[in-house]
């Protein structure tokens, strides 16, 4: 079996728009959490949510390019062309390998809904104009950054609620070591406009503390009243390891293993027995031990249940090892069908420069947390190995553990 390795990585984020500046972010605990006004005037009970730039896409990008792109579209953009040349990832190379793209998404609101809004004002679907139906499709990511950056392999889009972006790395990783993919851009991006999460907030899922936005999100933290929305975009290049040494790649880590599973029960139920069967799987993968570990990325979103069941499942694993264990999601909210991937950014940046990130706002323990090794401030480190996970509405879980390239 060929070796998947990541040679490239990039992020558009609610704590910055590059690496450097989101492993600054990291290290200093920053959150990126603020009030979404037009939250309010459109009827939200919480307007919290990451506050992300949009990027600047005029000098960069043709004029057609840039009407095709959804929000979710711009920020992927964005983080995929970091990636690349952060890999040194020409367009000769790309055309060479025949390099692909998988990419977690699984909304695209804003475009669907302002196109309907067109229609009804103008009683005719000729106005709403050709580049709707590109950004309003699920699969807006790849089919418009596969077009830019002239790939040639695989491209599609994985729809797995907020563990698509984990997924897709997995299933990158999967092409590669079978052989069929030299090179995958893998990702996951999470638009934040207002008409995209209104459903959630209209079921209670958002924390309600608005006169607190940077202590809102409050992963594993017993009074956490549930989770902040955010959104961005993050892109790794997956490559098959002799191909990367062969051109003299720098190489952040090597993918090691991909676990997954389906909790099959409610549709909105999270499960102790899902999330360790995922991690299970992705340990069995990589040939290693819970006790290999040195970090566990949470997925933990501050929800009392889902939070409490990831609690109980990384104890039922880990316990008794003391391995340190943190959300970042404390300081970026809740980045949806981005984080699977975002997260494992923010890891390999630790990896990288040697540091823990926070799990901040975590001030009082629940009986849960209580017996976890939860990281509340930046510690020096060195992760040779670490496990993200990733779980999402529908049962679909997703574990990654990802080391240090033993040469």
């Amino acid at each position: 079996m060929k070796r998947a390795v990541i040679t490239g990585i990039g992020i558009w984020s609610c704590i910055g728009t590059d690496c450097n500046e989101v492993a600054q972010s990291l290290k200093a605990g920053r959150c990126g959490i603020g009030i979404d006004p037009a939250r309010t005037d459109y009827g939200y009970r919480s307007p919290l949510t990451g506050i992300v730039p949009r990027p600047a896409l005029k000098g960069l990008l043709d004029r057609k390019s840039r009407e095709f792109l959804a929000e979710e579209g711009e920020y992927a953009y964005m983080a995929t062309k970091e990636a690349l040349s952060d890999a040194g990832i020409t367009p000769d190379l790309i055309e060479r390998a025949s390099a692909g793209i998988i990419y977690g998404n699984d909304s695209s609101a804003e475009p669907v809904i302002r196109g309907h809004e067109r229609i009804l004002e103008k009683k005719d679907t000729a106005l709403v104009g050709a580049a709707s139906i590109f950004r309003s499709m699920n699969s807006t990511v790849t089919m418009n950054l596969s077009t830019i950056f002239k790939l040639k392999g695989i491209n599609m889009t994985l729809s797995a609620a907020c563990a698509s972006g984990s997924h897709a790395i997995g299933m990158a990783a999967l092409l590669v070591h079978n052989g069929l993919q030299d090179i995958v851009i893998a990702g996951g991006a999470q638009e934040t406009n207002y008409l995209s999460m209104a459903s959630f907030d209209g079921i209670g899922a958002f924390s309600a503390r608005t006169d607190e936005p940077l202590k809102a999100s409050r992963p594993f933290d017993r009074d956490r009243d549930g989770l902040v929305p955010s959104g961005g975009a993050a892109s790794l290049v997956v490559e098959e390891y002799g191909h990367a040494k062969k051109r003299g790649a720098r190489i952040y880590g090597e993918i090691l293993g991909y676990g997954f599973s389906s909790n099959g029960g409610m549709i909105s139920q999270a499960s102790s027995d899902g999330s360790v069967r995922a991690m299970e799987a992705a340990l069995k993968d990589a040939g290693l031990a819970p006790s290999d570990m040195d970090y566990v990325n949470a997925h933990a979103t501050s929800t009392p249940q889902g939070d409490m069941y990831e609690a109980i499942a990384i104890n039922r694993l880990f316990g008794g090892l003391h391995v340190p264990v943190s959300s970042t999601k404390g300081m970026t909210g809740h980045e949806c069908w981005m984080a699977g991937a975002s997260e494992i950014v923010y890891s390999l940046l630790m990896m990288r420069d040697g540091f823990i990130a926070p799990n901040i706002n975590f001030e009082h323990p629940d009986e849960y947390s209580a017996p976890l090794n939860i990281v509340q401030e930046a510690v020096p480190a060195r992760i040779d190995n670490f496990i993200s996970n990733s779980f999402g509405f529908g049962g679909t879980n997703s574990a990654l553990v990802v080391g240090r390239l033993a040469r």
